[in-house]
């Protein structure tokens, strides 16, 4: 295998295991935020409009880190700085 190759395997094994883990700890996160909010809800139920608004303000901020982990996937899978470094040097 050739360098190209070697950088695009690398790129593509990269970015599948950048969006596998970096779902997987949000998701969990977000199931344990929602399953404290019910709770906290059915002990407090006046409480309610103030946890569900921190709640959903914690989760956009979790949900952040699967978003930027979805970004850097797709930069190595379409837009790869070292693919088009590889390839200057090559000279394709």
């Amino acid at each position: 295998m050739d360098n190209l190759g070697l950088i695009a395997a690398v790129s593509i094994i990269t970015a599948g295991l950048c969006i596998a883990i970096g779902s997987i700890a949000p998701a969990l996160g977000e199931g344990r935020s929602v399953a404290q909010a019910l709770s906290s809800m059915a002990q407090q139920p006046d409480m309610t409009n103030s946890i569900t608004r921190t709640l959903f303000v914690g989760l956009a901020m979790v949900e952040s880190t699967a978003i930027y982990c979805f970004v850097v996937t797709m930069i190595l899978i379409f837009a790869n700085p070292f693919w088009n470094y590889f390839l200057s040097r090559a000279g394709g």
